[in-house]
């Protein structure tokens, strides 16, 4: 994570890069977004500005996108994304305690971030693992017939 003005200047000029080799740049609003918050990590009113600019377009545009779809977030994340699946065959198998569990030894809610800045709990509808259910996912790696007693063991494994 970079905060000095020299890297955030990388970050623009990233994006900038990327928003002028679009052919139809309003019409690719979306994945300009999803190149932004690559880049950036989330979508900060700053962000979300520039990008409005670049395009001309106004900013409540961006705005309405960017909280229309749940995949964009407005916050920082954590550097380890948890995600419980809650989808049907997960929920019916145990995600919601699994779920309050993560909350409970994090000492956060879903969709807050620990104060160290490491973990993010997070929720998904369903990842198309049913089989696997309940599914807790961490950056994207799936953890399949996932258990309460397997949290402190993940948690350990993502804290080294």
């Amino acid at each position: 994570m970079c905060c000095s003005n020299e890297c955030i200047e990388k970050k623009y000029k990233e994006l900038e890069e990327f928003i002028n080799a679009q052919v139809n740049k309003e019409s690719e609003l979306i994945a300009i977004l999803h190149r932004a918050q690559e880049i950036f990590g989330y979508l900060p009113k700053e962000v979300q500005v520039f990008v409005a600019k670049k395009l001309n377009i106004p900013f409540s545009k961006v705005y309405g996108v960017v909280t229309f779809y749940s995949y964009f977030s407005t916050t920082a994340k954590g550097k380890y994304i948890i995600n419980v699946c809650t989808g049907t065959a997960c929920f019916v198998r145990g995600a919601g305690d699994i779920l309050e569990e993560f909350e409970k030894k994090l000492g956060i809610k879903e969709g807050q971030t620990t104060h160290d800045g490491k973990f993010t709990i997070d929720t998904l509808r369903c990842v198309g693992a049913c089989g696997l259910a309940p599914v807790v996912l961490v950056n994207g790696k799936v953890y399949g017939h996932f258990t309460k007693n397997e949290i402190d063991k993940l948690i350990k494994e993502y804290s080294e």
